[in-house]
């Protein structure tokens, strides 16, 4: 008893254990990360908005219906080599840093995209040029795998941590961001081009942008430094190799990393991979499904529907970064498990608004799916990195986010598309999400809070020196009132109860 009652005790914060944050370093580190998933989800707007154009160029052969299916299971196929680019870059980023492999997945990311605007058409080489288009998006997506999970673990590293799911929250302001950039230079190319236009050239030049972007976001992440739990973890990983320990030494290799992700860790895992799901089938139907659905399924003008697609963007980005202060606020649980139940109750309300047909209710369809949309977009980059220890932060997040992206994202498009058709049912979309919603609520639940609290495996982080020493005092002043229970319950148990 005694010695259960002492080792209940925890020391006092000392000084060196709490880490003041640099703002104009914390500004780079927001910065570069965002622009990193501005560049992903340029592409993923580019390439959703031009689903149509691409199956003509790509599929002509096909039905109007097999030609969307088949552009969007190229745009799947880029998901099903995420986790194997999760598996390669996660590991490496806890182990040579995150700077560097951040560096290398905007490489690969920008070349990838680059590409595809270089591409010869089906009428040019036949069947090769399919093949080349899907070596593109391969490629793209094994990048990606290590993207959104090292540049969440790199903000939530540098981030104060009373205001992580604010700084956090402009990674994904970036994802908004690029996607509207994509999505309506794809919108103002067609209305000048036209269709024909967009279909003979016009596709290519939004790739061509891509390039540029990505030397601009290369050099940000080139100028960037390591975290300060990554230092911190690397320092004591060093010592720990200093005294050749063989036991440490397995444990510190890439094996034992993922077997420690799968044997100590697997309810975060599991956890991760729910909410990833519920951001993610949310996302992926708004953004990639819904302008083909809106233009392909109820027959409205393309123009309109990527208008209306590209207004419920905007209003995303507007409203992301408020959702990212409120979590820091009011805590993650609760607008996670607030924009699960409302998911469950009012997707089926908005398609059911889309399908009515003109410009006002399909908008107010759209800004609710929006709505929901932001509660996960604005809390997910805070939440996520926070399940795991730092040790193993980069490759845990990066295995289980890809693992749900793979299986459940990336395939919303395709599989939305696939049921439609087979069905004939245009509500399929809205069960989609409200199985989504529950899936997300359950993991919710199982969620602990974690706004205003150190990450695991890392010290407090703080803006000022002065709000160090206030942390510093309390935890002393609570340290010791620690250890005065501490001792009268010793002298409880040696002197026996009072008579």
């Amino acid at each position: 008893m005694v010695r259960t009652v002492i080792r209940r005790r925890k020391r006092s914060l000392r000084e060196q254990d709490v880490t003041v944050t640099d703002p104009p370093k914390v500004r780079r580190a927001v910065t570069a990360a965002a622009l990193g998933n501005t560049m992903e989800w340029f592409d993923f707007g580019v390439y959703a908005y031009l689903a149509g154009t691409l199956g003509k160029v790509f599929f002509p052969s096909s039905s109007p219906g097999a030609q969307v299916v088949s552009t969007f299971a190229t745009f799947a196929a880029a998901f099903l080599v995420r986790p194997l680019g999760g598996l390669v870059f996660g590991p490496l980023g806890d182990r040579v840093g995150r700077q560097k492999v951040l560096a290398l997945t905007m490489i690969m990311m920008a070349a990838s995209t680059f590409a595809v605007g270089f591409l010869p058409t089906y009428a040019a080489i036949g069947f090769a040029a399919p093949l080349l288009l899907l070596v593109c998006r391969l490629v793209q997506g094994f990048s990606t795998g290590g993207e959104y999970a090292g540049a969440t673990t790199y903000i939530a590293e540098y981030a104060p941590d009373k205001r992580r799911g604010f700084l956090g929250s402009w990674l994904d302001f970036g994802t908004f961001v690029g996607y509207s950039l994509g999505s309506g230079l794809v919108t103002v190319l067609t209305a000048v081009l036209g269709t024909d236009g967009m279909t003979d050239w016009g596709w290519r030049i939004p790739f061509f942008v891509a390039g540029p972007m990505g030397l601009i976001g290369l050099y940000m992440r080139l100028k960037l430094e390591e975290t300060p739990a990554f230092q911190r973890e690397e320092e004591a990983q060093a010592r720990a190799r200093t005294e050749n320990d063989p036991v440490e030494e397995a444990r510190q290799s890439g094996k034992g990393r993922l077997k420690e992700i799968f044997t100590r860790h697997w309810q975060a895992v599991l956890i991760c991979i729910g909410l990833v799901l519920l951001y993610n089938v949310t996302n992926y139907m708004v953004t990639s499904y819904l302008p083909t659905y809106m233009s392909q399924t109820l027959g409205e003008p393309e123009t309109t529907s990527q208008l209306l697609v590209l207004g419920t963007m905007l209003l995303v980005v507007l409203m992301i970064t408020t959702v990212g202060r409120t979590s820091d606020r009011w805590g993650r649980r609760p607008v996670f498990m607030a924009g699960s139940v409302a998911l469950i109750a009012l997707a089926a309300p908005a398609f059911l608004l889309i399908r009515q047909g003109g410009i006002l209710l399909p908008a107010l369809g759209c800004a609710v799916l929006g709505l929901l949309l932001v509660c996960f977009a604005g809390t997910a980059a805070s939440t996520l990195p926070a399940l795991f220890p730092t040790r193993l932060r980069y490759g845990a997040l990066s295995i289980a986010f890809n693992i749900s992206v793979s299986l459940f994202g990336g395939t919303t498009p395709l599989f939305a598309s696939a049921l439609v058709e087979a069905t004939g049912d245009e509500m399929v979309p809205a069960y989609y999400l409200m199985v989504a919603g529950v899936i997300g609520l359950v993991a919710t639940f199982f969620l602990h809070e974690t706004a205003g609290r150190p990450l695991r495996g890392s010290g407090p982080m703080v803006e000022t020196p002065e709000q160090a020493r206030q942390l510093v005092a309390r935890s002393r002043t609570t340290a010791g009132r620690q250890a005065r229970d501490v001792w009268l319950r010793v002298r409880h148990l040696w002197r026996g109860p009072d008579k």
